[in-house]
């Protein structure tokens, strides 16, 4: 049969049409969220203590999404004072207005609500979201988000016969206010005062049946301390890291650093009774341990016998657990194509950029620093100032490419980046902690680590072949720890410590990914629903 068209108006009916329909079917599939956030009582070590909750819900409820998945999250703010969410791993393609840090997006002011339109493109994983503003994050208001495979991108894993998420994280019974004074007024935090799994120090119990694997999701949501993650007399085999499907390689325990996601098969096969799911701190002076129970439903006895103990302050056992964690060449990621088709390792370098931590006091308070800028927010978000080309909020280049030797000092500290390059990038860390640093809006490759300081030697030890790819990396004591990065996601990127306390004081910088181009391919335009504040103020976004 032929298709007859006699006047132009049909042919552009057609046209309509067409367009239309393949817009419907093309589009990826959308997910609705509908968030009431609200202080209210929460009993994490048994006495009443004021959190935030989600929904009524602490932690709070669980995202669930596959690849490519939009997610429409209205966010109603009950709380006396604003609020942000960001979201820990989701690298918001082209798309840094909704990270949901103070540098991208207004906060949410009380009473008042704003719609996130988020999409996991080309992304897998375990990760999660938390509150990015003031000391939030301390008073709960974070969850997990799974992004699962789309049906057709085969997983080098059988599925499993369930999945289960651990948020773990150091916990302080003081209100999150009087410790974002203590901050405010100079001082040093004290040592928390206890671990929770899924917000309990304990009484959690995961039931499983005899025989069968489960899927097992941990991300340290904490403030500043490692974890150790443990089952009693059962071996976890590592199938992901943040996106990524590493070599399955088997661990008795885990350390999984502050900010960081990690996803573990482990079989029930062992005698049915209950056992000890173990979380405690590493390399503190006083171990600090949380307990869940991992319950055979045929189970006849709880509980019993002492806490099975893990590892506490050895470093080189956990820089060689890093060190074994590697990406699994042979599996597909997000798409068909093996993980391992892109060859970081045989790519120039463009820059080399060193970031070196410190610690001071300045102006009579505490304060920390990456290479002697200690962060200062502006009054107005860097992203908007940037798109609405508003002067004097913010200098790119304000925060240097290597250590300066110059004393500490507070500035909006903003480093210019081109998109499309490719950067090497040393966390350099001469203090006697393990630092943990998070990259916004990217996946990096983890290509060394080592003790001492980094050289251009240093390169001689890299993997440039199947390096884990992921969104947080640590840096042990008195070592340094290299990344690859392809700087292929323009935007406003924050770089920061995960150590809460340390980015609230000034651990922190932004990453300006800039094209010139102007062009949607390149970055989507401001959001219609976009708050405007600080120098903003009576903007116009785009029309309706």
């Amino acid at each position: 049969m032929k298709l007859m068209i006699n006047q132009p108006s049909q042919f552009l009916a057609l046209l309509s049409f067409c367009s239309i329909f393949f817009l419907v079917v093309s589009e990826d599939p959308y997910r609705f969220f509908d968030w009431n956030i609200t202080y209210g009582d929460i009993y994490p070590l048994g006495v009443k203590q004021r959190g935030i909750l989600i929904n009524g819900q602490f932690p709070g409820p669980e995202i669930y999404s596959v690849t490519n998945d939009n997610l429409i999250i209205n966010v109603h703010n009950s709380l006396p004072e604003p609020f942000l969410l960001s979201w820990n791993g989701v690298q918001q393609r082209r798309n840094s207005y909704q990270d949901g840090v103070y540098g991208t997006t207004c906060p949410i002011p009380p009473g008042k609500n704003f719609t996130y339109t988020l999409q996991v493109k080309d992304q897998i994983g375990s990760f999660f979201y938390f509150p990015s503003l003031a000391f939030h994050k301390a008073a709960g208001g974070f969850g997990s988000i799974k992004i699962l495979s789309r049906p057709r991108i085969p997983v080098p894993f059988p599925d499993p016969a369930d999945d289960y998420t651990f948020l773990i994280g150091d916990w302080y019974n003081i209100d999150n206010t009087k410790l974002s004074k203590v901050l405010d007024f100079g001082h040093r935090l004290p040592f928390p005062q206890a671990v929770l799994i899924n917000g309990r120090a304990q009484g959690t119990a995961f039931t499983v049946e005899q025989g069968k694997t489960y899927r097992l999701r941990i991300s340290n949501v904490g403030l500043q301390n490692t974890l150790n993650f443990r089952i009693q007399d059962h071996i976890m085999k590592l199938v992901e890291v943040e996106g990524t499907h590493t070599v399955q390689t088997s661990y008795s325990s885990i350390d999984v650093h502050v900010g960081q996601s990690y996803s573990v098969l482990i079989t029930a096969d062992q005698a049915p009774k209950d056992y000890y799911i173990v979380a405690s701190t590493r390399f503190t002076d006083r171990t600090l341990t949380s307990t869940a129970a991992f319950h055979y439903s045929n189970s006849q006895q709880p509980l019993s016998g002492p806490i099975p103990g893990g590892p506490t302050t050895q470093i080189d056992w956990s820089i060689q657990q890093a060190r074994s964690i590697r990406t699994n060449l042979t599996a597909s990621g997000p798409r068909p194509n093996p993980q391992g088709s892109y060859h970081y390792g045989m790519i120039n370098i463009s820059r080399t950029i060193t970031l070196q931590s410190s610690a001071a006091q300045v102006n009579g308070k505490q304060r920390y620093a990456v290479n002697s800028v200690s962060f200062i927010p502006a009054d107005t978000p860097l992203k908007l100032a940037d798109y609405f080309k508003i002067d004097g909020v913010f200098q790119v280049g304000s925060i240097p490419d290597s250590p300066s030797g110059k004393p500490m000092y507070l500035d909006t500290s903003v480093m210019g980046a081109d998109f499309r390059a490719f950067v090497e990038i040393v966390f350099q860390n001469h203090e006697n902690i393990v630092q943990s640093w998070h990259i916004d809006g990217y996946s990096f490759w983890v290509v060394g680590m080592d003790g001492g300081a980094w050289t251009p030697n240093s390169r001689n030890q890299y993997n440039l072949r199947d390096a884990v790819s992921r969104s947080t990396t640590q840096v042990y004591p008195k070592s340094w720890t290299a990344i690859y990065m392809a700087l292929d996601n323009v935007g406003m990127w924050n770089v920061r410590s995960e150590f809460w306390s340390r980015q609230y004081l000034g651990q922190q910088f932004y990453l300006r990914v800039y094209s010139d181009a102007g062009s949607i391919r390149d970055e989507y335009p401001i959001p219609k629903n976009a708050l405007l504040c600080g120098k903003a103020v009576g903007r116009e976004t785009r029309p309706l």
